[in-house]
């Protein structure tokens, strides 16, 4: 697999790239259906993510191990600033996958957050890291001897999605967005354009010009 090459820096403004102008603009490309499922939600307020995939698939287990967490922790050691971790699980909302020493550890390596389609614990810890974090759910069981990890750093199914090592992802309040690595440049460009022209858009709309006129002229909703 072609990896993208080096981290992913945003450009200045990309603060007001949202979910929805970025879901907008793959549909416009011909991808309309790279937005996880509706379960997938923020863990709390105020919760953004945008960043690379680093991914790990979680697989049901029975065996119990002395050493039960030395995949999870290489796969955390293995987070680079600016990564996302994306948690697959096969929707298993069994066990929690991740915590607050899992969120500290990310924060400390520079990964911009974690989404998964499993649950958490840990949760007011975690908050008060303000680690960004998008789940399915909370629950405080251990994963040891239910879940295990399969694989890392491979092509995995989450939220209805595929997200392959390096796709970037964008986050916030209405839900997460996948980008595809090979179009990414054309679909950042477009958000980049539609988050400019919606701040005209706005301004224009509150002024009283009509809702016609407006779409008939930037053709953003």
């Amino acid at each position: 697999m072609s990896l993208p090459s080096g981290v992913f820096v945003p450009e200045p403004g990309d603060d007001a790239l949202t979910s929805a102008m970025v879901s907008d603009s793959l549909d416009e490309l011909g991808s309309r259906a790279q937005v996880l499922s509706a379960d997938i939600l923020p863990l709390f307020d105020g919760t953004r993510v945008f960043g690379r995939a680093s991914t790990v698939q979680f697989v049901p287990t029975e065996v119990d191990s002395d050493r039960p967490y030395d995949d999870a922790i290489s796969y955390i050691d293995s987070l680079g600033a600016g990564e996302v971790a994306v948690v697959a699980t096969g929707a298993n909302l069994s066990t929690a996958y991740w915590g607050e020493l899992f969120s500290a550890a990310a924060l400390g390596r520079g990964a911009t957050g974690v989404v998964t389609d499993g649950t958490i614990r840990d949760v007011a810890k975690v908050e008060a890291l303000r680690f960004p974090v998008f789940c399915a759910g909370r629950r405080p069981i251990d994963f040891r001897a239910r879940m295990k990890i399969e694989s890392v750093h491979q092509r995995v199914l989450i939220g209805g999605v595929t997200v392959n090592e390096g796709d970037l992802l964008l986050g916030d309040v209405d839900g997460v967005v996948v980008i595809p690595h090979e179009i990414e440049v054309q679909v950042l460009i477009r958000a980049r354009t539609r988050a400019a022209k919606e701040s005209t858009v706005l301004s224009e709309l509150l002024s009283g010009k009509s809702l016609r006129v407006v779409w008939d002229t930037y053709s953003v909703l």
